[in-house]
């Protein structure tokens, strides 16, 4: 199987590390390869501390990746998270030097890139530059502007910015894992994309990803992006919690959290114990389910506490911003039991559970279910887009050129002709000029004229 058929989804994270080999079906749903799945060591709230280990758990989960979908792995998509992480609203323009030509994509990249040169604080780079609306001349509001003529392009731009050195680090540790970064994508945007549908991302809807070390946020509204944030809290904390309140070992309260945890109180009955084997000859403890509930509920409030601050932040709660389709909760965190309750009731908004699969064609045994795998599916058709757009731009072009031909009923050899037709308007000097301008235009353009020129004998 060549490179190109198929795309690959690497999630570092603070308690596992996913890898995910898939290609899009002849329905454009996902299969999936192969899947390869290891203990995070070396990374702590999203941020590698150790460079050796994360590069060996890195190798293992890709490792295993290969082994079960047969294919070898040589390009990855990343996702990035941590609480160095911010973002920022920026406007910027630029002055178009031939309005009279319509807006391409090549217009807006050099705005992109334009915006990509501000200055930021000492230590930090830019990740991410996402227009949210645009603005040509005097009309706003635009949310597609490719097509349109104008001299003045402005947009609004969503920025996301990291530290250079966490980013430098993860760089680091995927090519010594012997990966090529294909990209390097926020996980709560890779999330965003394997759980949310566009009438949820149109209504308003807040995604809550809950991993092991910290819980990332981003905010959708008129299916355009407009906050993201990431809170330094995740399950690893309730586990710590856990692990003090409950004086026993991390691996004991590990399982008590994902058996037997809930992040409701009130839920459980005083009457309902669990014992944990005591250790080295040690009596066995008992503990209380309720007990239990009460170190979770803590800790749980506290983390929606920081979620309800930043829907604040953003303006959720104006009626303007309202976000109609509330909170979809997805990480492994959200698999704690009645979290959706208790998220309800916290932020005063309506949530769901979110999990990737609806957007994976054999997922026959449920395996990728489970909201953990949420980043990584959502890793993985970021990186299925990014090859999508490649081979549109090489054959897929072909196909789109020769489809306008035939529509037009023109010939390679008549627009060849037409080429060399000199304009009988226009002055003998400007013959010269013209066939120049001529041999500048791109394919698109030379079509589009030859079109024009094909209806006008018509007529």
């Amino acid at each position: 199987m060549e490179n190109q058929e198929y795309s690959v989804g690497l999630d570092i994270g603070t308690t596992k590390i996913v890898a995910i080999v898939g290609r899009r079906n002849t329905h454009g749903k996902i299969e999936v390869l192969g899947v390869g799945k290891a203990k995070s060591l070396g990374v702590h709230k999203g941020i590698v501390n150790n460079i050796s280990q994360t590069i060996g758990s890195i190798k293992m989960a890709v490792e295993e990746a290969q082994k079960s979908s047969g294919v070898p792995i040589h390009k990855v998509t990343v996702g990035i998270a941590g609480k160095h992480i911010r973002s920022l609203q920026h406007s910027d323009y630029i002055m178009r030097e031939h309005p009279d030509k319509y807006i391409t994509e090549d217009d807006i990249e050099v705005l992109k890139e334009q915006v990509k040169k501000l200055v930021m604080l000492p230590g930090e780079e830019i990740i991410h530059v996402l227009p949210q609306e645009y603005k040509v001349d005097s009309e706003g509001e635009i949310q597609e502007p490719i097509g349109m003529h104008g001299k003045r392009l402005e947009a609004n731009f969503h920025v996301v910015v990291g530290q250079m050195g966490s980013i430098r680090n993860i760089a680091r540790c995927v090519r010594e894992a012997g990966l090529e970064m294909e990209a390097l994508t926020l996980e709560p945007l890779a999330s965003s994309e394997a759980v949310l549908t566009k009438e949820e991302k149109e209504a308003g809807v807040a995604i809550v990803d809950i991993g092991g070390g910290t819980t990332d946020i981003a905010i959708f509204k008129d299916n355009i992006i407009r906050h993201t944030c990431v809170i330094p809290y995740g399950g690893g904390i309730i586990t710590d919690d856990i692990k003090e309140g409950c004086a026993i070992i991390e691996k004991h309260a590990e399982q008590l959290k994902v058996k037997f945890g809930s992040a409701v109180p009130e839920m459980e009955k005083d009457t309902t114990f669990v014992t944990i084997p005591g250790l080295h000859g040690r009596t066995d403890k008992e503990i209380s389910l309720k007990t239990l509930a009460q170190v979770i509920n803590a800790r749980v409030e506290e983390i929606l506490e920081m979620v309800n601050t930043e829907l604040k932040a953003y303006g959720a709660f104006e009626q303007k911003k309202k976000l109609i389709a509330g909170i979809v909760l997805t990480g492994g965190g959200s698999n704690l039991k009645h979290i959706r309750q208790l998220t309800n009731y916290t932020t005063g908004f309506d949530s769901r559970l979110g999990c990737a699969n609806e957007y994976v064609s054999n997922d026959k045994n449920q395996f990728l279910k489970g909201p953990e795998y949420a980043t990584a599916i959502g890793l993985l058709m970021e990186s299925l887009k990014i090859r999508d757009k490649k081979n549109f731009t090489g054959a897929d072009m072909e196909t789109e050129t020769a489809d306008v031909l035939k529509a037009t009923v023109l010939t390679p050899e008549q627009i060849d002709q037409d080429a060399q037709v000199p304009d009988e308007s226009a002055q003998p000097q400007s013959q010269d000029s013209a066939q120049k301008k001529r041999r500048g235009l791109t394919l698109g353009q030379k079509i589009m004229e030859s079109v024009k020129k094909f209806f006008e004998e018509v007529e």
